[in-house]
């Protein structure tokens, strides 16, 4: 099956921009053409979190404060390029449970993420938060609505069936390895403490890689955005390259918010980002207390995943 979509253009500035274009439409979210409807009823970007304060400000004083930044000092100290790799060689062997996509999204009901400074709510919630903020935005577009639905269902790591991974072994911003850890990624101290600090190997911008590669042939902090990604690929997806790279690099905020390691991209991650970064809107202002409807919006969702996924998968 071959699924069309439209790639957006590259190299436009990242700005809000309220200009008219050609098509009668707005330039908005890093240049993409948004249908002039969206400034009546669209999905709304709050100013603050469900904690009252900015969104990732991990320095705020709050509830959630304390517990995020030790999550983050354990995370980079265990997170090493040989750890990954033996996650990955584990973990893509899928041979932990077999369940639909919806079965997997019902496991989260009971899952918090400690990394989150936003929202203590069960991940469930915030799935169908997501999805349902692309939906009011781009209505058409429903493989972005079922990205959205699924991008955290890796999370499902955390469940004992799965062997009950710690959090810092599943959620949190992701990083590469195999070459230094840039400042811009949260908490950097903390990487002090990781014995891939020590291995000159390692050390350099570029590291054990070259400039270009792409970021397939990256080592990326493990988690469930990794595992979902060979999830969704090893089962037969056919949602389309640009949802894979969403749902593998989502959590990779020194790329697609602080523009760091830009280098190690080839051509087709570029353009792949741009659909990342609308996203990103979506996945981290979308958080709140408000519930959503779950058995009335299911049917929908359902016909989705039917639509993309066999009815089985192997995770």
């Amino acid at each position: 099956m071959t699924i069309l979509i439209e790639q957006p253009e590259l190299g436009l500035q990242m700005e809000e921009k309220k200009m008219q274009s050609d098509t009668n439409e707005l330039v908005l979210d890093g240049g993409f053409a948004v249908p002039k409807s969206l400034s009546d009823g669209g999905f709304d970007k709050p100013e603050i979190n469900s904690f009252g304060q900015a969104f990732r400000d991990y320095d705020a004083e709050s509830e959630r404060q304390k517990t995020v930044e030790e999550f983050y000092r354990v995370n980079h100290i265990n997170q090493t390029y040989d750890f990954v790799k033996r996650m990955r060689e584990e973990y893509g062997k899928l041979d932990k449970v077999e369940m639909s996509i919806w079965e997997g999204c019902e496991l989260l009901n009971d899952v918090v993420d400690d990394s989150d400074p936003d929202l203590d709510e069960p991940q469930i919630e915030h799935l169908l938060q997501t999805a349902e903020a692309i939906r009011k935005d781009y209505p058409n577009e429903d493989w972005l609505h079922l990205t959205g639905l699924i991008h955290d269902l890796g999370k499902v790591l955390l469940h004992p069936s799965f062997g009950g991974l710690p959090q810092w072994a599943v959620v949190g911003d992701t990083f590469p390895l195999g070459c230094a850890f840039d400042e811009s990624i949260v908490h950097h101290k903390h990487f002090k403490g990781n014995p891939d600090s020590n291995n000159p190997a390692y050390s350099t911008k570029n590291g054990i890689y070259t400039e270009g590669c792409g970021l397939n042939n990256v080592m990326i902090s493990w988690g469930h955005d990794d595992y979902m990604y060979l999830v969704a690929k090893e089962n037969g997806t056919t949602l389309p390259p640009a949802a894979l790279f969403i749902i593998r690099y989502h959590s990779f905020y020194p790329l697609h918010r602080a523009g760091a390691y830009k280098h190690l991209m080839n051509e087709e991650d570029a353009e792949n980002l741009e659909w990342l970064k609308i996203f990103n809107k979506y996945d981290l202002y979308s958080k709140s207390k408000v519930r959503i409807d779950v058995e009335k919006v299911k049917p929908y969702y359902i016909s989705l995943i039917e639509k993309y996924f066999p009815a089985k998968l192997r995770w």
